[in-house]
């Protein structure tokens, strides 16, 4: 069985907006590592439609890019793409799949088929995930940023305080701290 892993950028102060992290060669160095290591990723219609409106076009060398961006983007394009929705039923994205029925069901599903693991992108699934306890780690990118705004971390919280055991901690250049952490048992 392969562990589901919630991993996004936020802010010190909880903000998951995309826009308010650092976007630059050693940030996206980290998601590629990511990428490389699960098996598919996991995200809801929301992240899908935002990643689906950009990075195919990156992945296919239609839009400029550094080169960082551009391996993410080839990667990303290679990698299963399971997609929560209640609304949209069609995903064209190269690799991608609606994952349909009950949602607890369908995850730990993904994640019995999936040795290598499940990378999930999505900070409202990820908490209607972790209130279904099936979140196995957090990898966080915490940007040195105050945005006053949300979206924010587990904005409609959880039922109950998560106790996590810290794997590791590693600063980046700008400032950045890229955290590992794994649910306490």
């Amino acid at each position: 069985m392969g562990l589901l892993t919630f991993s996004i950028n936020v802010t010190l102060d909880g903000c998951i907006d995309h826009q308010e992290g650092i976007a630059d060669d050693e940030t996206h160095a980290f998601f590629t590592r990511l990428l490389d290591e699960a098996g598919a990723m996991l995200w809801g219609r929301v992240t899908y439609e935002m990643m689906e409106s950009h990075w195919p076009a990156v992945a296919r060398g239609e839009t400029e890019a550094p080169p960082a961006m551009r391996d993410w983007a080839v990667k990303l394009e290679a990698k299963p793409k399971y997609v929560v929705s209640s609304t949209r039923m069609h995903f064209p994205w190269t690799h991608s799949h609606h994952l349909t029925g009950d949602l607890r069901t369908g995850v730990q599903n993904l994640k019995d088929t999936t040795p290598a693991g499940v990378l999930l992108g999505s900070g409202q699934l990820a908490a209607e995930l972790d209130r279904l306890d099936l979140i196995d780690e957090y990898r966080f990118l915490v940007h040195p940023r105050i945005a006053g705004h949300g979206p924010t971390l587990y904005q409609g919280g959880l039922p109950s305080t998560r106790r996590l055991e810290l794997v590791s901690a590693k600063p980046l250049r700008y400032g950045a701290v890229a955290m590992h952490y794994r649910r306490a048992r």
